[in-house]
């Protein structure tokens, strides 16, 4: 009886309305909440209503000055003191919902270096320049206020900087509200699968990572008019991106990063490519849950040695190992480069 009583006290005193707290207490309540959640999001967005990109303090900035700052100050007061840091996060987390750009890299790409203290919609066009407003446009037009594009969205002259966006990009995927993906490369009428798109490195994890997926063709027009809100979602349009992929429908819709079935996630990358060689190792990191260090300079063969020995120290699964051709230079165990071959179903060197 004593401790039913002294439960009851507890849950009545924690269950306070935070009205009675000092105002201060709330701010400091979505203080918290803006900092925990732009940990989770990249560190620079683009606003897709003004063309500015904002950093961490112009981001922090932007909520502390807007309307749904002044709402949360209001109606964080109403609620139970155990329900209002909930509230409070999901408000936090609604206003910086972010859209991501997926897209194969053209001629006069935007850098960060040529957009910083400009506005991307007032800018000289440049094909790049163009893709990257169309983007910004249909974020804006989809109801987000706020977009990231892999082109000028990180430092790439920070060495630092770069090694950690590229360790990140996968969660930044995941995370994002939606991908667009833009195919430069279909036309009208155009297959889905005849897109060099499918043939990238990088494109893979940016496929599998979010949740929700929308295709443009190259006028940014919905690829085949396809109207639904999420083309994973669509039965026809998964069906072109299995054929396209080799990947069961299953993984496109509800894909787990992880070491699991090491093998088929191996040869899904198999058949496509980076600029850079040692990228085709770095792309799979997220699809592995893997964080390795990333080290400038680096040999393909290297980048993949440590992924393949991580792989197999986290799980004992041996079979990448099954291969035919030539051994690496980082482990003869290894193979020197990831592709596909049928007769004996093995991971070959190209």
């Amino acid at each position: 009886m004593l401790l039913s009583s002294l439960t009851c006290y507890r849950r009545k005193k924690f269950m306070k309305p935070v009205a009675h707290s000092k105002p201060d207490f709330i701010r400091q309540l979505i203080k918290d909440a803006v900092s925990g959640i732009l940990k989770t999001v990249p560190p620079r967005l683009l606003n897709t209503r003004t063309g500015h990109l904002c950093d961490r303090d112009s981001l922090i900035a932007d909520f502390d000055n807007s309307p749904q700052y002044e709402q949360l100050l209001s109606s964080a007061a109403a609620y139970e003191l155990y329900e209002c840091k909930g509230h409070i996060r999901e408000t936090v987390s609604a206003h910086f919902k972010y859209a991501t750009l997926s897209h194969r890299w053209g001629k006069d790409e935007p850098l960060l270096r040529d957009i910083r203290g400009r506005t991307v919609y007032d800018m000289d066009l440049t094909d790049g320049l163009m893709k990257l407003q169309s983007f910004c446009a249909t974020a804006c037009e989809c109801g987000y206020s706020w977009a990231w594009s892999d082109t000028c969205c990180i430092d790439k002259d920070s060495t630092v900087e770069l090694a950690k966006a590229i360790t990140s990009m996968f969660s930044w995927y995941r995370r994002s509200a939606l991908t667009i993906v833009h195919l430069a490369d279909i036309f009208g009428t155009g297959l889905l699968s005849s897109s060099v798109w499918f043939k990238r490195g990088w494109t893979l994890q940016e496929l599998l990572a979010p949740r929700t997926v929308l295709f443009y063709t190259r006028d940014w027009s919905l690829y085949r008019e396809c109207s639904s809100s999420n083309h994973k979602e669509d039965v026809v349009l998964l069906r072109e991106l299995e054929d396209a992929t080799g990947i069961a429908q299953q993984y496109l819709t509800n894909f787990d990063p992880g070491i699991d079935n090491a093998r088929s996630r191996l040869q899904w990358a198999s058949e496509r490519h980076t600029t850079e060689p040692e990228d085709i190792a770095y792309s799979l990191f997220g699809i592995f849950n893997v964080y390795l260090p990333i080290i400038p300079g680096e040999s393909a063969e290297n980048a993949l040695g440590r992924l393949l020995a991580e792989i197999v120290t986290q799980s004992g699964d041996i079979s990448v190992l099954s291969w035919v051709g030539e051994g690496s230079t980082f482990n003869s165990c290894f193979p020197a480069h990831i592709s596909i071959n049928v007769k004996h179903d093995g991971l070959q060197v190209m």
